[in-house]
């Protein structure tokens, strides 16, 4: 993973992330898409291996199947999970469905996640030192601030330059990683270093 922090997440989980290509912002299906069966059941295949929670095996296919594009299937995880975790991961899947007031809303119920902080950080050494506008937005204070990233995806779907849009996938990815990394560290980090002893 690339936030700049030691992942929590188990590598064969990981593998689930790995592509060569990065989600849109929006909606759209990126050609290849593996379905959501096949992601389902991979992950089931790893996460039965574990000793979690069924709320933490759904954040994490759920995650996986937002990272995959399934957007629908990722709700109604999302939907079920009525706590921070769930609220974030059903804010970022309204924001890649083009809903960005809704995404907001979920946002809102998020909190200040603890996550953020490896966000901010994942995009500080992401960004080059003449991109100081862009991180002013989006880490104001050195904060992550998910609502300017609602509005620079907004922005971008109105019509951007390609290495604008690339860089906003950059740090989408980096938000998956730390929801994803936090996941490990709440969810599979003690479990999953027991199951393998």
């Amino acid at each position: 993973m690339s936030t700049g922090h030691p992942s929590n997440i188990p590598e064969l989980l990981r593998q689930l992330l790995d592509r060569s290509d990065l989600p849109a912002l929006g909606p759209q299906s990126r050609p290849g898409a593996r379905p959501g069966a096949q992601i389902e059941h991979e992950a089931k295949a790893l996460l039965s291996k574990l000793a979690l929670s069924d709320r933490a095996q759904d954040l994490i296919r759920g995650t996986l199947l937002l990272w995959h594009d399934h957007l629908e299937a990722a709700h109604t995880i999302a939907q079920a999970i009525e706590d921070a975790d769930g609220s974030l991961l059903h804010a970022i899947m309204h924001r890649r469905e083009s809903d960005y007031w809704n995404s907001k809303y979920w946002f809102r119920r998020v909190g200040k996640h603890p996550c953020y902080p490896a966000i901010a950080n994942g995009i500080r050494a992401l960004l080059k030192p003449e991109q100081t506008k862009l991180a002013s937005a989006v880490i104001p204070g050195g904060v992550w601030d998910p609502f300017a990233f609602v509005d620079l995806c907004e922005k971008a779907a109105a019509g951007a330059a390609e290495n604008e849009i690339r860089l906003l996938q950059e740090i989408q990815k980096l938000e998956i990683e730390s929801f994803l990394d936090h996941l490990g560290s709440a969810k599979l980090g003690r479990s999953y270093t027991e199951a393998h002893k």
